[in-house]
């Protein structure tokens, strides 16, 4: 396995996030995807940003238990967070490119941020990139233009080849199709098939779906409780829990 969480558990106050009845403990194995999956306020994406540190930036919010990367944990005494950042990438559910730099620009900025000054080794960083995220052909010919020209679908595999550039391992994805019209909707779930050639995925979804054309594990989530986890195909057609069965058949949710 590449990433995996042992007992986890994430508090907003004293209010439990996700990880109740004893926390957390699933893997993520290397170059898989894995979905997660729930109704809403189910504790599904606050697990998500559990895996690399995003609520340190969450006021009240506290995590307990471990993640561990490469058999490290990430939240262990010294460990700096930016570094965990670079390791394990995250894109959300809206594009977030950045409307006023050009296309070139969003996808070398997480190297600039990091210091890379070289020419030609952002020149590249950048084509491999945007290669990577099935982007390179449709904007070879105007990396100077500004990202505000890209359509939805585009500014969200912009996102993801930004995310990229810095050579993640893993890489959190939180429904980066929510907003997406059907075409680039699939799009996406192609790129997301050739990705996990590279990196780990771990993606929260609420399109059911997605989660059996895409990805190799699925968890689901429910009150917080992450309730059944095991690889896609037996958790749609033999879920183990009657909750599962109930949501997979929409009888809730």
């Amino acid at each position: 396995m590449h990433l995996e969480t042992r007992g986890l558990v994430v508090y907003y106050g004293k209010r439990i996030g996700v990880g109740v009845n004893g926390g957390v403990s699933l893997p993520l194995y290397r170059h898989k995807v894995t979905a997660f999956i729930g109704p809403s306020g189910c504790g599904k994406t606050t697990f998500l940003r559990a895996l690399n540190r995003m609520h340190d930036l969450t006021p009240g919010a506290r995590v307990e238990g471990e993640v561990l990367l490469d058999g490290e944990n990430i939240y262990a005494p010294g460990v700096d967070p930016v570094l965990v950042r670079r390791r394990i990438g995250m894109v959300f559910q809206k594009p977030t490119a950045f409307p006023t730099l050009s296309i070139y620009d969003n996808v070398a900025a997480g190297l600039k941020l990091v210091g890379v000054r070289d020419r030609r080794r952002l020149d590249e960083a950048v084509e491999r990139a945007l290669r990577a995220a099935a982007l390179w052909d449709e904007v070879k010919d105007r990396l100077r233009a500004p990202a505000s020209g890209l359509s939805g679908g585009q500014q969200q595999r912009l996102t993801i080849a930004r995310a990229l550039a810095v050579e993640p391992e893993v890489l959190l994805m939180d429904e980066p199709t929510a907003s997406l019209d059907p075409i680039s909707t699939q799009a996406i779930e192609d790129l997301l098939l050739s990705l996990k050639e590279q990196v780990t995925v771990a993606i929260v979804t609420h399109n059911m779906q997605q989660a059996a054309r895409v990805s190799d594990y699925t968890a689901f989530f429910l009150n917080g409780e992450m309730v059944e986890f095991g690889p896609t195909e037996l958790l749609f057609t033999k879920p183990q829990d009657p909750r599962t069965e109930a949501y997979i058949t929409g009888r809730f949710g």
